[in-house]
């Protein structure tokens, strides 16, 4: 198990590093110059020149990339606006903060929206699959499979501003959505949040109710749990003891992309609805051609789906006894 764990560890390191790096190059192969955002109306060549030395840029793409190699591992004392301590993604071109004190910074939101949507979306999903598998053919199995069909193929930035328009503009049912700190209001937490989760679940749940309904259709024919029918034990018993065990394995692997994914920036719901997290930061990042906040949020993001997936593998073992870890 350790030799494993060392293994994907280090697998994860070298797909970060291919990731700056493709992200570095295509940065540069965008045709936008984020002097000239930062320059203003009196914009002269002089200046454009001075921003690009303050910021580095009048350096071979190759050198830039070695600085912020040794700036990310052993920090810098470098910086005009001060030190910058390891793991040090420099300072944002367009706020002018520590682009890891900002990722700290917005983190907050995109875990509320993450674990609230999460176990929305695995509490209905899964519940809704398992009771359409075991009903299987009737109505309730017709009923719940076409919903999920119909509401997958349904994308967020429809649902969002259509729950906004019902659900806040016009029946005032619900407050607009906001991000409030958990330990200093814990019910405005909830009241900001609920919309959000509602429709970052609805997505989520369709999916995993088709993915838990085949799953365990599939599990029902296999010959163990046929063997433990013909036993005499009861249908309830064999199908939350045996089937539902062997199951959860695409539902796991799956589950971990969507959380390392999630927490890595859930862009399109934190956009739609407003709320400060690493989403919306990684969509200003793009306009302003902001290259430091950008790559935080790219590694940010690739090393939870990374650690998630490397979970997820460590926990095959403990899910079905004949996954062995080589």
């Amino acid at each position: 198990m350790l030799r494993f764990l060392v293994r994907r560890f280090l697998g994860a390191v070298v797909i970060l590093f291919l990731l700056s790096i493709v992200t570095f190059v295509l940065f540069f192969g965008v045709p936008r110059d984020p002097a000239l955002l930062m320059c203003g109306k009196t914009c002269n060549p002089d200046s454009i020149a001075n921003i690009h030395h303050v910021l580095g840029l009048d350096k071979s793409i190759p050198e830039q990339y070695w600085i912020f190699l040794h700036n990310l591992v052993l920090g810098s004392d470098g910086f005009a606006q001060g030190p910058c301590p390891a793991p040090c993604f420099g300072y944002s071109y367009h706020s002018n903060e520590q682009v890891w004190g900002t990722l700290i910074d917005r983190l907050p939101t995109t875990v509320s929206l993450t674990i609230g949507g999460a176990v929305c979306f695995l509490i209905v999903g899964l519940g809704t699959g398992l009771l359409a598998a075991w009903r299987r053919g009737t109505l309730i199995d017709k009923t719940a499979t076409a919903g999920a069909m119909v509401l997958s193929s349904m994308q967020i930035y429809f649902l969002g501003p259509l729950a906004l328009a019902i659900l806040v503009y016009q029946t005032h049912w619900f407050e607009k959505p906001a991000y409030n700190e958990f330990t200093a209001n814990p019910a405005s937490w909830f009241a900001g949040l609920i919309i959000p989760w509602v429709v970052l679940s609805t997505i989520f749940a369709a999916q995993y109710t088709r993915m838990s309904r085949s799953a365990m259709i599939e599990q029902l024919q296999e010959e163990h749990v046929r063997t433990a029918r013909a036993k005499g034990m009861s249908r309830r018993y064999v199908f939350f003891r045996y089937a539902w065990r062997g199951s959860l394995i695409p539902i796991v692997t799956i589950f971990g992309i969507d959380l390392g994914s999630l927490l890595g920036g859930a862009i399109i719901t934190e956009y739609t609805f407003g709320l400060p997290g690493l989403g919306n930061l990684a969509v200003q990042s793009v306009f302003f051609s902001d290259l430091p906040l950008l790559l935080g949020v790219m590694l940010f993001s690739a090393t939870m789906i990374l650690l998630f997936n490397i979970i997820v593998d460590a926990c095959y073992a403990f899910i079905d006894p004949r996954v062995r870890l080589a």
